[in-house]
């Protein structure tokens, strides 16, 4: 039993690290595409609420991300199909497992702090418009560099990245008052924006064009 796992172990090992590079190809559109849909979900929620609400904020955000995870599943399944491949690969539940806690964790602040505000819970501590999305933004690097365990570099280093940009931004609010300064609506939509569309985009651009320059070699 002990033998078989770990010989299915080995082989998931081996067939990640032997598609690397096409994983790498792969993720450009995804990249491109998230990053597309988070700087348009960031411009809406900069100019179209002139009163900042959090629980329309965790509402909003949170169909934005089911309706990014949901093309990214598209994404990979088109290429997975195009490439001749099971969608539903050992691999791909490998990298699934990875990335699940900290996008469960992530799934349940969010859902606790929108419960929470819309039963008027006084003796709730966290402040939304700051601290959801940081939270947000340090466990998706977290996730992300879970998933480039396997994966060439650029992916754990997007995913640090996350979590460095997060932690910094935390100390700052935690010790200088540039958070407050800061209406709450610009705050929690900039940190979304710029995380999850404009950091994004560029990713997705960079692995296009450096694929690009590869296949023409």
């Amino acid at each position: 039993m002990e033998s078989n796992w770990a010989a299915e172990h080995l082989q998931v090992i081996r067939t990640l690290m032997e598609r690397s590079a096409l994983y790498r190809r792969a993720l450009a559109p995804i990249m491109i595409y998230i990053g597309l849909i988070g700087s348009i979900a960031a411009i809406i929620g900069l100019s179209w609420w002139r009163t900042y609400q959090p629980p329309a904020f965790i509402l909003f955000w949170g169909c934005v991300a089911a309706v990014a995870m949901a093309g990214s599943f598209f994404l990979v399944r088109r290429q997975a199909l195009k490439a001749g491949e099971p969608f539903w690969s050992p691999p791909t539940r490998r990298v699934t497992q990875a990335t699940l806690p900290p996008f469960a964790f992530g799934l349940f602040i969010g859902v606790a702090a929108f419960v929470s505000y819309n039963r008027s819970l006084t003796y709730v501590a966290l402040d939304v418009p700051i601290w959801l999305p940081i939270s947000w933004v340090v466990l998706y690097g977290c996730a992300f560099h879970a998933a480039g365990f396997f994966m060439p570099r650029g992916m754990r280093v997007f995913g640090w990245a996350f979590v460095i940009a997060g932690c910094a931004i935390a100390t700052l609010c935690l010790f200088t008052e540039v958070a407050k300064s800061i209406p709450a609506r610009t705050f929690a939509n900039g940190v979304m924006g710029l995380f999850f569309g404009v950091l994004h985009l560029a990713y997705g651009v960079y692995l296009y064009f450096t694929e690009q320059r590869r296949d023409e070699t």
